[in-house]
């Protein structure tokens, strides 16, 4: 079945977030069944304006912020969030950035970031969904450029991206209830395509 963002099968069930702890936040976000909506124009607006508004919030803290996953991808179908990859010099004094993200919409678990070496992650969460995911990474790191090799192979390359949405449907009824096992199996395509990036 071919993902249809007019299909209310594409968005789980709304939670209330706001009543939830960091952790059970976290367990929502792990434990939501995996459902691919069809690409959505509206996702390059809506990361342009969490883009603005973060660098609003928090001026200079961020070398560059970049749209990245397959709500990135034109024509792709995507889980309906917004990944947003943002560099910062150093990891050095990222939890002051985190408080105050958190104290601005979004939310963590100190305890996944703590087991993180090389990047932070956040999610913001709007009417019972998770509308984002935050990544702070160290700019020019090796995370940086390999999620920005796959995002731009995904795109200038059509027939890469078809595949990738082919082996994406597949997994999402494989894995529609595990979503780590969902990403897991990614993983090697991910990997092969951003290797051939760099070959290229």
């Amino acid at each position: 079945m071919t993902p249809d963002s007019n299909d209310e099968t594409c968005r789980p069930a709304a939670i209330d977030a706001s009543q939830m702890s960091d952790e059970q936040s976290l367990a929502a976000a792990v434990n939501e069944p995996v459902a691919l909506c069809a690409h959505d124009p509206a996702w390059a607006r809506a990361f342009e304006l969490e883009r603005d508004r973060l660098r609003a919030l928090l001026p200079g803290a961020f070398v560059a912020i970049e749209h990245i996953g397959s709500t990135a991808v034109p024509g792709l179908a995507a889980k309906p969030i917004i990944d947003i990859m943002a560099a910062v010099e150093s990891l050095e004094g990222v939890d002051t950035l985190i408080e105050r993200l958190c104290d601005n919409g979004y939310t963590t678990s100190a305890e996944f970031n703590a087991s993180l070496t090389n990047r932070k992650w956040l999610m913001r969460w709007r009417d019972g969904h998770r509308t984002h995911h935050l990544h702070i990474v160290v700019a020019e790191s090796a995370q940086w450029h390999d999620r920005l090799a796959f995002r731009d192979a995904l795109r200038n390359e059509p027939a890469l991206a078809r595949r990738y949405a082919e082996l994406k449907t597949e997994l999402a009824v494989r894995h529609q209830d595990d979503r780590e096992a969902y990403t897991d199996a990614k993983s090697a395509f991910v990997r092969a395509a951003v290797l051939a990036s760099r070959r290229g």
